[in-house]
């Protein structure tokens, strides 16, 4: 079962929310998502348990809990929507932009 836990204090380390989680369960994973470029929390992060009913109760007993000064927001998580590939990639293999149109000529 993978756990959605959001409103983290952005000090909260991946071995804090495992031990949160273990009291209730085998984790088998625990990962606070760090912004790329800065390595900085994003203040939210999942959690993988193993067996569902042990997650259900995590879920019921953490969620609103206070971990070093916020209080969790925790639900089951949403599975990941599929990305749209529309958006923003640069110009091609000849590097894009503007260009001869087919009407006359600019002046």
């Amino acid at each position: 079962m993978n756990i959605y836990v959001g409103n983290l204090s952005y000090q909260v380390t991946d071995q804090e929310v495992r031990e949160m989680f273990a009291q209730f369960g085998t984790v088998s994973k625990a990962l606070v998502i760090e912004d790329r470029e800065t390595g900085r929390s994003k203040g939210f992060g999942f959690v993988e348990m193993d067996d569902a009913a042990a997650g259900q109760e995590a879920i019921k007993q953490l969620d609103g809990v206070e971990l070093d000064g916020r209080n969790m927001k925790v639900n089951e998580a949403r599975p990941r929507e599929p990305r749209d590939n529309r958006g923003g990639g640069g110009g091609g293999p000849r590097g894009g932009g503007g260009g001869d149109r087919g009407g006359r000529g600019r002046w």
